[in-house]
């Protein structure tokens, strides 16, 4: 792709950000967590529906919203292309993760709010403006000589709680996802303004597991000391889960991966995880084994009673949320195994214990030496002057990239997206960088034209 064939891409994709910004507007002011215990699926079906007005109104054909086992939904549509030309799967998804503590946010979490040269809300950058970003790219190709390729677009309506609906409806339809190549909009640059590919992703298992001890809470006073707390036994169980350094330690589960892509300096990763001065990085190895080569737990959560309000009590029962990331090599499934075993065995005091699987997602590798990451070497050259794309892993999962990788091996299959550092994606005051989105629009752009060329 020559500079001058660039040149209408990008003037075009720049002509069009305002009206890109509006729509990103629209679309994070739907509250749309997949999760009925926190928000209403009306603002999920809601966001549903205005992602197929959007498809309908660039020309898609068979628009659909799709049902899905796990109860989201997830919307779908068609441009034909050439006769003869390729077809390139667009992925994104509209759901998004909670706002965490809304007192934390600078502004509305769920109204787009330019500060700073960023625009902030929750889903901006993962992955409301990743759908935003397909549209920019098609609409620059339909101004300049048209879209040179066959477009399928999927947005994905559970992708954050990792329950698998869509992976499910893609299984039980394989013809619905066909295609040449796939890109997968929701990775993001290594930082803003360093063109990146992830080629691989950890997969992802999630447990509660709960510890019960006694019928019923107990005075401190009375019983402390003798009447086993459930609340100890479960914060004991949850340290067995680390080493004295930090690493993850689950019995059976090896934790020794190497990463030999891209390096993280240490003092990079502590200005971008925000650590705090005189606190430590845990675990062992470079930065990159630790987030893309070896498995991480996290304890996301915990049932217990709140500082305020507490009473003193012996709790009889505690209950907690496990996460637990999965490093391409290793088998999701088995590693929930050995999580569960773990976990079961390392409970103390006879205490009783359950531990409930929530969602898994398997581990995926690109390759990243197939014809498809050529033309996108080459488009996001051009998209950002005088920089290479660069190859790095992504610690976070997309569970749906090794469905689509089973159900069509022959795919090619690329992540890009608008995350970066900077983005602080799953945080309070998420934001995107509209410099980002507008030259990624004009990368994938490029990208189909080359893609199409080539093919």
């Amino acid at each position: 792709m020559t500079a001058r064939a660039t040149r209408p891409i990008a003037e075009t994709v720049a002509s069009l950000m305002p009206r890109a910004k509006a729509e990103l507007a629209e679309l994070v002011a739907f509250p749309s967590v997949a999760d009925p215990a926190q928000y209403p699926p009306s603002a999920c079906e809601a966001a549903a529906a205005w992602v197929a007005d959007a498809l309908r109104a660039e020309d898609f054909q068979d628009v659909a919203v799709l049902d899905t086992p796990d109860g989201s939904q997830s919307v779908y549509g068609y441009l034909p292309g050439p006769e003869g030309a390729p077809t390139v799967l667009l992925y994104a998804h509209y759901d998004v993760q909670p706002p965490l503590d809304p007192a934390g946010w600078h502004t509305p979490p769920f109204e787009l709010t330019e500060r700073d040269g960023r625009w902030y809300g929750r889903g901006a950058a993962d992955c409301k403006g990743g759908f935003i970003m397909h549209l920019l790219a098609l609409r620059a190709l339909k101004a300049n000589g048209g879209v040179p390729v066959g477009v399928k677009v999927i947005v994905e309506g559970s992708e954050e709680q990792g329950t698998g609906g869509l992976e499910r409806y893609a299984e039980a339809h394989p013809e619905l996802l066909a295609a040449d190549t796939i890109v997968i909009g929701d990775a993001g640059n290594f930082r803003v303004g360093l063109p990146t590919v992830t080629s691989c992703l950890r997969g992802m298992t999630t447990v509660r597991v709960r510890v019960d001890t006694l019928e019923g809470n107990l005075h401190s006073g009375l019983f402390g000391g003798a009447a086993p707390d459930a609340l100890a036994a479960l914060i004991r169980v949850l340290d067995s889960l680390r080493a004295e350094d930090g690493s993850t330690r689950v019995d059976g589960l090896a934790a020794d991966g190497e990463w030999t892509g891209l390096r993280y300096p240490e003092d990079d990763f502590r200005k971008d995880a925000r650590v705090l001065d005189g606190v430590g990085l845990i675990g062992d190895g470079v930065v990159g084994d630790r987030l893309w080569a070896r498995p991480a737990v996290t304890v996301v959560g915990i049932d217990c009673p709140p500082v305020v309000g507490a009473t003193p009590s012996v709790q009889s029962s505690a209950r907690a949320q496990v996460s637990l990331r999965v490093p391409p090599g290793q088998d999701t499934a088995e590693a929930t195994r050995l999580l569960t075993a773990h976990l079961e065995a390392h409970t103390p005091w006879g205490a009783r214990v359950s531990v409930e699987p929530v969602g898994q997602g398997q581990p995926f590798q690109a390759d990243t030496t197939s014809p498809a990451y050529t033309s996108m070497a080459a488009a996001l050259a051009q998209a950002y002057p005088g920089q290479e794309m660069q190859v790095a892993g992504m610690g976070g999962s997309i569970p749906l990239c090794n469905t689509l990788a089973a159900l069509y091996p022959q795919a090619e299959i690329l992540l890009i997206g608008l995350s970066e550092p900077e983005a602080q994606i799953h945080a309070v005051n998420e934001s995107v960088s509209p410099e980002e989105l507008e030259r990624m629009s004009v990368a994938e752009a490029l990208f189909l034209a080359e893609y199409a060329a080539q093919a």
